[in-house]
């Protein structure tokens, strides 16, 4: 699986566990580190930590197995090294307070929406003359 696939991919299992504001960073034109950076937030650190957990599995249960893990028991910002892409799962204020979208702010960033939250669709109004309702 390619790198740019292996993000996509995380992005999904992130929002299986309903993490949110989920950017893929583009980091391939930047450094040889890391082509991509995957940036979630989570509301608590159990959210924090089912994401983590779902994840690793995941990606283990296809073969996919991480390089290192950073952050696993304060679980306030966990860090999945894949080496070609890098996830970071943050609880709220600590992603606000290290904001890596600056640090790295020459990426590229791809802001990713869940496909389960589509927008609501306009309410298509019914063609042809009003009926009149009989009154009893």
């Amino acid at each position: 699986m390619d790198s740019k696939n292996l993000a996509d991919k995380i992005t999904g299992l992130i929002f299986n566990k309903k993490g949110y504001d989920v950017k893929i960073m583009d980091l391939r034109n930047l450094t040889s580190m890391s082509d991509f950076f995957v940036i979630c937030t989570a509301d608590s650190d159990t959210q924090v930590k089912a994401i983590a957990d779902e994840i690793d599995k995941s990606l283990r249960d296809e073969g996919i197995r991480n390089w290192h893990i950073e952050g696993y028991k304060a679980l306030t910002w966990v860090l999945l090294d894949y080496i070609d892409v890098v996830v970071h799962i943050f609880k709220k204020e600590y992603r606000d307070f290290y904001n890596l979208e600056k640090l790295w702010g020459d990426a590229g960033i791809i802001e990713v929406t869940d496909p389960l939250l589509q927008p609501e669709q306009p309410v298509k109004k019914r063609a042809g003359r009003p009926r009149k309702v009989k009154s009893e």
